[in-house]
């Protein structure tokens, strides 16, 4: 199992970024998937969740401006980020929770992490 992440880069304050995030491999389902960021010097938070069923829960900081949400047939999870700020600057890790048919366990994974810089 792989995780992807996709879609950083620069873009100035009140700008806008689609950050994916694809899940590759076989054998799994996929239950809850997460966007974390972590800005420099800082430890790495929570953004964004969303389960199977499609339930969504936000950081106080980013609510009414991102936008979680999953394509289940693609096994993607993305995050769109509008009327973004100085402080959104972090990197932002995509992370699964999926069962492993073959084990019929729980497995948490970590995407590598995409660069979002909003400059003021």
């Amino acid at each position: 199992v792989q995780l992807q992440a996709s879609g950083g880069g620069l873009v100035q304050s009140g700008g806008c970024l689609r950050l994916s995030c694809a899940t590759s491999g076989t054998g799994f389902s996929i239950n809850t998937m997460y966007w974390y960021r972590q800005a420099p010097g800082k430890e790495r938070d929570l953004v964004a969740s969303i389960t199977s069923g499609g339930s969504t829960s936000y950081a106080d900081s980013v609510k009414g401006r991102f936008a979680i949400s999953r394509d289940n047939a693609k096994n993607t999870v993305y995050l769109q980020m509008n009327s973004l700020k100085p402080e959104d600057t972090a990197v932002y890790y995509c992370n699964v929770d999926l069962v492993r048919s073959r084990y019929g366990r729980s497995y948490n994974y970590w995407g590598q992490g995409t660069l979002v810089t909003v400059s003021s």
